[in-house]
């Protein structure tokens, strides 16, 4: 009994000082971050749903640099398609084009220091972000970099919600096929992606390139207006908020993870009360423990006022999108969960375009179609196993 005590003991006090690490390091965190607003630029744009579209262009891009290729991941995995594209940045490099790879720490542990000599080696310079760090270890372990940027030459840009891996050319057995956003940017909007991979440079190799004015050629202005918005685990609640407030007619949101914290899911509740239109899509499959069952009760609460909820059902969906009444769109890294909302270091675009809009519209109503749409009784079939993962996916909810 008395070693049961100590055990007990032991783990309340463990949790008890990762309750605040984790609040201490927050806190910390929120008084670093000065709010930073990219102004509105005209670039043009094209869509990417599929990976085995977006890979060719990506990888041709970079093949044909002249200057330099500054790429910044969330994961890059270890299998064919990673090694082709890694292998490519070594070609580039041995070349004499300036390679310069970023890549999250834990999102991209498996790339292990026999890769990562081997890119040093071959010219290109490398470095971690978001390594772990005191005095607030733990809360430093769940703050990642989970933006996804390329930019070629300062004059072609990539950013959306696609990481490099076979999984995202159909290659996962269990998530097959996967639908996915991504971006490519020629215009204006190419200086704002460069000059946030150069910020995430500094903070990762110490070397501040931000005044070079290579790196900064000169842009055409494009067709399409819109923003590019950084977040680092703030701000970003406040601006979807302020994106659901000035809605009017309709809502859409699609998104891998469906975990809003409780000032979105209010005003969710609120759009509904004045009759916005709100459909939300979600994958069926899950990619991670418990982020499905986490999705539940916020889901029963706004189908219980008239939401439309539709899963996808043909393969894993990976899309990340806000359409607020055909008027604005914002597309990126960021889901729709609180690890990006409030952990996370992300990178969206807020779109203005009618045009680019209705190119969205046609990518999104195909999702639809390939969806089922739910209803509240699909979420009354408990289980015990069921009621169970809910019950901790509440417990794990911040993290997830």
């Amino acid at each position: 009994m008395k070693t049961f005590l100590i055990i007990i003991s032991s783990i309340a006090i463990l949790i008890f000082l990762l309750y605040i690490d984790f609040q201490l390091g927050k806190r910390a965190q929120q008084k670093q971050i000065e709010r930073k607003n990219h102004p509105f630029r005209y670039t043009d744009f094209h869509i990417y749903a599929d990976g085995t579209e977006l890979f060719p262009a990506l990888f041709q891009a970079i093949k044909e640099a002249n200057n330099h290729i500054h790429i910044l991941f969330y994961t890059i995995k270890t299998d064919s398609i990673s090694n082709e594209f890694l292998d490519l940045l070594k070609a580039k490099a041995h070349e004499g084009v300036e390679v310069r790879l970023i890549l999250d720490w834990l999102g991209s542990i498996k790339i292990r220091k026999k890769i990562r000599e081997n890119l040093k080696q071959a010219g290109v310079q490398f470095a971690f972000c978001q390594l772990p760090t005191f005095p607030y270890l733990f809360y430093s372990l769940q703050v990642r970099n989970h933006r996804k940027i390329a930019i070629i030459d300062g004059k072609v840009g990539f950013m959306g919600g696609f990481n490099i891996g076979k999984d995202y050319i159909h290659a996962n057995f269990k998530l097959s096929p996967w639908r996915d956003y991504h971006l490519q940017l020629i215009g204006e909007g190419v200086d704002d992606l460069q000059r946030e991979f150069l910020i995430d440079w500094l903070k990762s190799s110490k070397i501040n390139l931000l005044q070079n004015r290579v790196y900064f050629p000169k842009q055409k202005h494009g067709e399409t207006r819109h923003q590019i918005i950084p977040t680092q685990g703030v701000y970003l609640e406040e601006i979807i908020c302020n994106l659901i407030k000035n809605s009017k007619k309709s809502l859409f949101i699609a998104t891998p993870y469906f975990i809003p914290s409780q000032r979105i899911t209010v005003e969710l509740l609120r759009a509904l009360h004045r009759n916005v239109r709100l459909t939300i899509l979600i994958p069926n499959k899950a990619d991670h423990m418990l982020v499905k069952e986490a999705a539940f009760p916020y889901l029963r609460k706004l189908l219980k006022n008239e939401a439309s909820v539709f899963q996808y059902t043909n393969g894993f969906f990976h899309g990340k999108l806000i359409n607020v009444d055909d008027e604005i769109i914002i597309i990126g890294s960021s889901n729709f969960d609180r690890r990006s909302i409030f952990l996370n270091h992300e990178l969206n675009c807020c779109i203005y375009d009618p045009v680019f809009i209705e190119r969205m519209n046609k990518i999104t109503t195909i999702d639809l179609q390939q969806a089922k749409k739910l209803s509240l009784l699909d979420f009354k079939k408990l289980t015990a196993w069921r009621t169970l993962k809910e019950w901790l996916s509440r417990l794990f909810a911040p993290f997830l």
